[in-house]
């Protein structure tokens, strides 16, 4: 099944400015262009190359960082979209990178298929998550780069490399978590199953219960995660396991009120009021935090392992050695309670199984991650350097979409096949064509 347009692409010269989701990334390009076709795409690129020009790509700007800032040209995605080839003897869905994760989870929907796991948003283009290292939790599923069995990508001179473990394996082996720095994704293929229930269980638990019984909760579930609500001993566990069914999913109402109402319309003014007076945030987090009830609900993958995110904010999230988790979380708990820090966002914890991509923030070993939030527009860098202080001392590996200061120096440090990844960027692109400098600071000229 094929939904690639045919017309060829669009340009627009004038400078416009482009700002990401949270608000705090915008670049002004001097030329900005939506692809339709692979064809067109590598057009643009090599024309871009020849005159001069910094290429990058932005996806649906669910990125903190300023890994697709140009002020060259923007490649938007918005016309490089569809479904090019759902293959089910090869339990296969190949896609073009601008295509939305809900528009793939619906179309696997619908034909019986399914991922086997996922991130909690479904906003992002598939190109942009797999190149940031979007993940989910999971005890033996990993990332949706790990799903990568191939792909297309554009590079430099406008040549295009297909790439997969048969061929181009070490282009294929670093493009899956690529950053941008080494071409432009122009489509992936992912692996993907016949679709399956899962029994999603959240109920509230003590900070000091979740953290006491991490491992245990860790190797009993299939997928755990959880919430720690900061200024408070409060924390919210949910744990995904597959089951045969019958499908029960939350009643209509039940749903809007828990995810529309509650978690992001009082929410929304819950941050709001605490922006305006942040002396009230901790007395709202206590508040918050008792007000939490117990669901159990079963639904078909991506209805259970996503959500509605309306409320903006900003992020950093690091990956540690999952024997690090506890450890650094209690420090974590500490400095906020010792501090005149008022956090108003809940701090979320996942896991992931060690994978074999060199970038991967779960790269050979396994995985426990810590995110911090702040609300967009309030000043949450004093808490995040403090945070980051911590995540470093454990060894701690930065979500390469989200904020940190981290740099090629320290980086190199803590990714084993750093120097692999780099020699294949020096190779595709010597005359950094894909640079800028986001890169320049995390990956070294």
């Amino acid at each position: 099944m094929s939904a690639q347009p045919t017309s060829s692409r669009t340009t627009r010269k004038s400078r416009t400015t482009w700002r990401n989701w949270a608000g705090n990334v915008a670049l002004t390009p001097a030329r900005t262009v939506s692809p339709s076709s692979t064809d067109a795409l590598a057009e643009a690129v090599r024309r871009a190359a020849e005159e001069g020009l910094r290429v990058k790509a932005a996806g649906s700007g669910h990125s903190f960082t300023a890994a697709a800032a140009t002020d060259g040209m923007l490649l938007l995605p918005e016309r490089l979209v569809g479904i090019r080839e759902l293959d089910r003897d090869a339990g296969t869905v190949t896609v073009a990178a601008g295509t939305s994760l809900k528009h793939l989870n619906e179309t696997l929907a619908a034909a019986g298929l399914s991922l086997t796991n996922m991130g909690d948003i479904m906003e992002q283009t598939v190109s942009g998550a797999v190149s940031t290292g979007t993940h989910g939790t999971g005890r033996t599923s990993a990332s949706l780069a790990a799903q990568v069995t191939a792909l297309e990508l554009v590079c430099a001179d406008g040549s295009v490399l297909r790439c997969s473990q048969q061929e181009n394996a070490d282009v294929f082996a670093a493009a899956r978590l690529g950053l941008g720095a080494l071409g432009v994704i122009s489509e992936l293929t992912f692996a993907v199953e016949p679709e399956f229930l899962l029994t999603a269980c959240e109920e509230p638990m003590s900070f000091d219960q979740v953290t006491s019984e991490f491992e245990q909760l860790v190797a009993e579930n299939e997928h755990f995660e959880f919430y720690w609500f900061p200024h408070t001993n409060g924390c919210n566990t949910k744990r995904n396991n597959r089951t045969g069914g019958p499908a029960q999913p939350l009643p209509r109402v039940r749903g809007w009120i828990d995810d529309e109402l509650l978690s992001n319309g009082v929410f929304q003014a819950v941050c709001s009021l605490g922006a305006a007076a942040p002396a009230v945030v901790s007395s709202i987090a206590r508040i918050s935090s008792k007000a939490l009830s117990a669901r159990t609900y079963t639904d078909i993958p991506y209805k259970v392992f996503t959500s509605p995110r309306r409320v903006r904010f900003v992020e950093m999230e690091y990956a540690l050695p999952r024997e690090a988790l506890v450890p650094a979380l209690r420090e974590l708990k500490e400095l906020v309670e010792n501090s005149r820090f008022q956090v108003s966002f809940p701090v979320e914890v996942r896991t992931a199984p060690a994978d074999d991509i060199p970038l991967s923030t779960a790269g050979a070993r396994e995985t426990a991650y810590i995110a911090v939030h702040m609300y967009r527009g309030t000043p949450h860098e004093a808490y995040f350097t403090a945070a980051e202080r911590i995540m470093t001392t454990h060894g701690g590996r930065p979500h390469w979409g989200k904020l940190h200061s981290r740099d090629a120096a320290y980086l190199s440090s803590v990714y084993p096949r750093f120097e692999e990844f780099t020699a294949v960027r020096d190779r595709l692109d010597p005359d950094r064509v894909f640079g800028n400098d986001y890169l320049r600071r995390v990956l070294g000229e």
